[in-house]
This record gives structure tokens, sequence and C-alpha cells, in this order.
């Protein structure tokens, strides 16, 4: 998509650090993206000067007052980002922070029932909901996801969502599978039977991807770890809808609106730099778009990031040029299947024969940056019914290239007949 227009996939990489060299390492293609994307040169800059303004905000004077327009700029942003209908954005420590805090409020402010999710979730909203469900008399219940096709759907939900259903989560895409889930459809299946229900998507993984809806998923909380979205490590941020902001929660006794949700004096720089993000989406969507409106060049660039990156994928699947791809490798198990209009750009795959982290490091000398997943606490809910101990990630973003797709491609012809 990108290369299809002269100088924009080399006008893009040049808005991103290290995009080609390591630090540490030196140069490499970098397919390790569901780990932390690679992170933009303006978000660099906007954390060093923030890092160093001494005030805060609060306060009766001209920093603290720009600091506090800083903030409300970020926020107006994120609402533009995601197309929040109302509600309110907080900053926290990590999204998995966040999702302990939205999943805990939902689940100690309700009565007696359920809190229902499913087994392709990640552990961060698993393990709250295990948590939260027993403190707050309620019944942890895991809807099963399809190990053929590393998703889950809301038929499979339907059966297990009663009028008592209190706490729902859903996982936007899996980082494991990198197949994403129909958020709307699950919530629209919630709703009809139980429609006071708060819902908590895990946004985590799909947030680089482009195409975040919130007035269409009909959702109450939302959260998102900006370092895997072009941003930095730090902080997580979260939407929630205003009734679960109503809801008891952690905060200060006696603060002026009522206890708000942050909590402590959060990191004006983190702030900026998500929104430096979104400034990026509405430069690429008006490199691809002629709209005026800025929601619409966001979604321009949603949709053009996602078609990028889908014929990455495709390429990485099925080959390019004479090589050819990994589900034309013999022995090569491509994890939610070939064939998956769901997939984000991420494919993982395991190779009869040679365990996950041999192909890792042996990719790693060829200077392809990939990850191993194992059948952990973060992955055995994917690979241990699929009788695997460890697969092969390899996670790719709109700023990668069919060049390097290649290589990944010559490095693994390498590795299967050396």
């Amino acid at each position: 998509m990108f290369d299809t227009v002269p100088g924009l996939l080399d006008a893009i990489r040049s808005r991103f650090a290290h995009v080609e060299t390591c630090p540490f390492q030196g140069e490499r293609v970098f397919f390790e993206n569901a780990g932390g994307a690679l992170t933009l040169n303006s978000v660099v800059e906007t954390s060093a000067r923030f890092a160093a303004i001494p005030d805060n905000q609060g306060r009766d004077n001209t920093a603290s007052h720009a600091l506090a327009e800083v903030i409300g700029k970020a926020r107006a942003d994120m609402a533009v980002f995601f197309n929040a209908p109302g509600g309110q954005f907080i900053v926290g420590e990590s999204g998995t922070e966040l999702l302990f805090r939205l999943i805990g409020a939902a689940s100690l402010g309700t009565g007696p029932g359920r809190v229902l999710g499913s087994t392709l979730e990640h552990p961060a909203s698993r393990s709250a909901a295990a948590r939260y469900a027993p403190l707050s008399d309620k019944a942890h219940v895991l809807v099963a996801h399809d190990d053929a096709t590393g998703t889950v759907d809301a038929a499979a939900y339907l059966p297990e969502i009663t009028p008592d259903t209190r706490v729902a989560t859903i996982l936007h895409t899996s980082p494991v599978t990198g197949i994403g889930v129909d958020v709307a459809a699950i919530a629209a299946a919630i709703r009809k039977v139980a429609p006071e229900c708060y819902i908590v998507v895990d946004g985590i993984q799909h947030a680089a991807h482009g195409r975040i809806d919130l007035a269409a998923y009909g959702i109450d909380g939302y959260v998102v770890s900006p370092y895997k979205a072009f941003s930095r490590h730090g902080y997580g941020v979260a939407w929630l809808s205003d009734r679960l902001a109503a809801l008891p929660h952690d905060g200060l006794m006696g603060a002026p609106g009522g206890a708000p949700w942050e909590l402590g004096t959060r990191d004006t720089g983190a702030y900026a730099t998500f929104s430096d993000v979104v400034a990026y989406l509405d430069w690429l969507g008006g490199q691809v778009s002629d709209h005026d409106d800025r929601r619409a060049r966001i979604v321009a660039a949603g949709a053009a990031i996602h078609a990028h990156e889908q014929r990455l994928t495709e390429a990485m699947l099925h080959g390019t040029g004479n090589l050819p791809g990994l589900a034309q490798i013999e022995g090569v198990t491509v994890i939610g299947g070939v064939e998956n209009a769901a997939r984000e750009g991420l494919v993982s795959f395991a190779l009869d024969g040679r365990p996950a982290p041999e192909l890792v490091a042996a990719l790693n000398a060829a200077g392809v940056r990939t990850h191993t997943r194992k059948d952990d606490h973060y992955s055995g809910n994917i690979l241990t019914p699929l009788g695997l101990e460890t697969c092969v990630r390899v996670s790719l973003c709109h700023y990668n290239t069919e060049a390097e797709v290649a290589r990944l491609l010559a490095a693994m012809q390498d590795i299967v007949q050396g």
C-alpha cells in the first residue's frame, strides 16, 4: 500500500527511531513489534523536553497552567483517535495496571453474578477477573476460543451470557495468534441478555494496527499500552464510560469533584507523547486521503495501515519473488491458520523438530529480530491446546517493508536447508 506512493514509505520510516539498526546489536530487521513497536522520533524529543520541567499540574503559576493545557489537549486528541462517545481518559502505570483497576471497580461495584471472559485473553484481563470475581461473590466463567482460527466470536460467548452477567472482558486482538475479535458483535450479544453489564476491552495488541471506534462498540472500558502504539514505556491509557467512572474506586478522599481515578501526579510528558502519536496518524491519513476532517484522516490512516500490513503478511505466508512463504515450508504450522482474514500484522508459527528458541536465535544471527512464545502464563492458553511447547512470533507494523519480509524468508530458507 504505502510503497505504491512514491517516497511515502521512506517518509514513514524516517519518523521512527531505530528502524534499521539496534543501538546494541547494530543493523537488523525489526519483527518484534508486538513486544513493543518502534518509537516515533517526536515522542523521543517530547519525552526529553518534559522530563526537564520541574513543575507539576494544579499550581497557580504559568508553567503549571501550561502543563494543564498539554493534558487537556492530549485528552481531546485521545477522544478523536478512539472516537470516544463521552466518558473520560486516564493515564496509569501500564495497560495491565489499568485493566486491573477497571475490572476491579466493575466487579466490586456490582452484585453477585458472573464475570465473563474467554480463554483467548492475555493474563492481564484474565488475572484481574480471577482475582476480583470471588471477592465480589461472582463466578469467573471463560468461553473457549477456537484453537483452529485463534480467535473467539459472539456465537461462542452466547451460551454463557446470562442475565446476571455483571462484568465481561473482551480481547480485541491476540498477541499470540495475531487474530482480531469482533468486539462490537460480542458486546451487542452481551447487551441483549445483560444490558447493564460492564464491558471492558483489552486493546493493547490492537492499537498499533489502527481502526479503533469506541462509539461503535457499546462498551464501558478500553485499555491500551502506548509503547505498543509508537509511544514509549512507562504509562497506560484507559477510556471509561461515564457509568463505569461513577462506580466506587480507589481515589483520594476529599478531592475536588469526587475521588479522581488518577492516583498521584501524572507525567505530563506521557500525555504529550500520546498527542504525538495522534499527530502522526493525522499526518499519515493526509498522505493517503484528501479528507479535511481530522477523525476522517485517522480512519484513513488506519485503513491504509491495515492494507499495508495485510500485504506484508500475505508475502510472509505465501512468498515473495522466488522465495517460498512460511506456509510453503514443509513442517511449518501457522497458528490461527494460513488463510485468516482477521489476522493483524502478526504470524506465529512452529517448525517440526526445531524448537522455537533455536529458530529465533538463528534468525537473530541473520539480523532478523523475532520472539519466542512459550506455553507459560502468557501463551499457554493458546499453545497447550495445540500441543506446542513454543512458537516463533513474527510481528510487523506498517513501517516494515516487503524487502524485510524477503530477508526473513531467505533466512528461513538457510535455516531449513542448513
